[in-house]
C-alpha cells in the first residue's frame, strides 16, 4: 500500500484513502545507479505503517554517491507521514536507522545529508503556508505561491536535484496554472476556452492523463460496487469488478480499505452505544482510552458531536 503525498499546488499535501490504495510508483529509475529498496520492518515503526511497504527507493552510484530524486523523497515521506504518531526527532532517527540498515556506510551518510536538507526544506515550506501574501484562489495568487516555492527550493537543492525531485510536480502545477488562466480569460468565448483546455489535455503524457481521470473512475467504480451490493451480490463480485478495472493487487488493497472502514464503523457504533449509559466524564474518557488509540481519538469528535439520546 502506497503512502505517497499528492502534487503540491497550494504548498500543502493532500490525498484520499482510495487514491492511496491505487497509487503506484511514479518515477522511473535513475540511470547508471544501483536501485536499493527498503524492506518492511518486522515490527512497524508506527501503527499507520502496519501492512504497508516502504515507498520509493535509493539510487546509489558505484562510488556510493546518492541520487537525490523523487524516489528518495518518496522513501523519506513514507516515514515522515507518521509525524504526529511519533515525534519529528523520532521519525528522523528511524529514517537514519533504516538507511544504516540498508546501505553501505558512505551511501548511508550521503542519504542522511539529503534527508537533513529535505527536513529543513519541509520546515521552511510550512512557514510559507502561513504567509498571507501568498493566499488566494486566483491565478495571480498561485503564481506568487509557485514563485515563492521555487525560491525556497533553490536554497536547499541544486537545479539538477530540483528537476529530479520536483519535475513532475512542477509540470502539474504549470498545467493547473495554465487552466486557471484560460478559465479566467474574459476575452475568450466558452468555445475557445474549451478548445484551449482540450489542447492542454492532448498535450499531457498518457500517465498524467490517466492520473487526472483516476478520481472520476474511482467514483464510478464505487457507485457500481454499491449497486452490486444493493442487488445482493457478495464481496467476491465486488472484488472481480475492481480487479477488472484496476488489477488484482489494487482490488485486494481496496478490499482491505473496505474491511478497515467496516471495522471502524463497528467500533464507533459499539463505543457510542456504551457511551450513552455514562454520565461521568471520567468514565467516558476511560472508555475512549480503552477502545481507541490516541491517534484514533482525534477522529472521534465528528461522531461524538452528533445528537446523543
Amino acid at each position: 500500500m502506497s503512502r505517497n503525498p499528492t502534487i503540491v499546488i497550494a504548498l500543502g499535501a493532500a490525498g484520499t484513502v482510495w487514491l492511496a490504495a491505487l497509487a503506484g510508483r511514479s518515477t522511473p529509475p535513475a540511470p547508471a545507479a544501483q536501485i536499493v529498496t527498503v524492506a518492511p520492518a518486522a515490527q512497524p515503526f508506527a501503527p499507520s505503517l502496519q501492512g504497508t511497504r516502504p515507498d520509493g527507493a535509493v539510487h546509489v552510484a558505484q562510488d556510493d554517491r546518492i541520487v537525490a530524486d523523487a524516489q528518495l523523497i518518496e522513501l523519506f515521506d513514507y516515514y515522515l507521514s507518521t509525524v504526529g504518531e511519533k515525534s519529528p526527532d523520532a521519525v528522523r532517527i528511524e529514517i537514519e536507522r533504516e538507511l544504516d540498515r540498508t546501505l553501505r556506510p558512505a551511501a548511508a551518510a550521503a542519504a542522511k545529508r539529503v534527508l537533513a536538507r529535505y527536513i529543513a526544506y519541509r520546515q521552511a515550506m510550512a512557514a510559507l503556508e502561513t504567509d498571507a501574501r501568498l493566499s488566494g484562489p486566483d491565478a495571480a495568487a498561485l503564481k506568487r505561491r509557485l514563485a515563492a516555492l521555487r525560491g525556497l527550493r533553490a536554497q536547499y537543492f541544486s537545479q539538477r536535484e530540483i528537476a529530479a525531485i520536483f519535475g513532475r510536480e512542477d509540470a502539474a502545477n504549470a498545467d493547473a496554472l495554465a487552466r486557471m488562466e484560460i478559465r479566467a480569460d474574459r476575452t475568450l468565448t466558452a468555445q475557445q476556452k474549451q478548445q484551449r483546455l482540450a489542447a492542454l489535455d492532448a498535450g499531457l503524457p498518457a500517465d498524467v492523463r490517466a492520473a487526472r481521470e483516476a478520481p472520476l473512475k474511482i467514483v464510478r467504480l464505487q457507485e457500481e460496487a454499491e449497486r452490486l451490493r444493493a442487488s445482493g451480490a457478495g464481496e467476491d463480485d465486488v472484488y472481480r469488478l475492481r480487479a477488472e478495472a484496476f488489477g488484482a493487487d489494487a482490488a485486494g488493497r481496496l478490499a482491505e480499505v473496505d474491511r478497515a472502514e467496516a471495522d471502524w464503523k463497528r467500533r464507533i457504533d459499539a463505543y457510542l452505544a456504551q457511551r450513552r449509559g455514562l454520565r461521568d466524564e471520567a468514565a467516558v474518557a476511560a472508555l475512549r482510552n480503552r477502545m481507541f488509540s490516541a491517534d484514533e481519538q482525534r477522529r472521534l469528535g465528528a461522531y461524538e458531536a452528533g445528537p446523543q439520546p
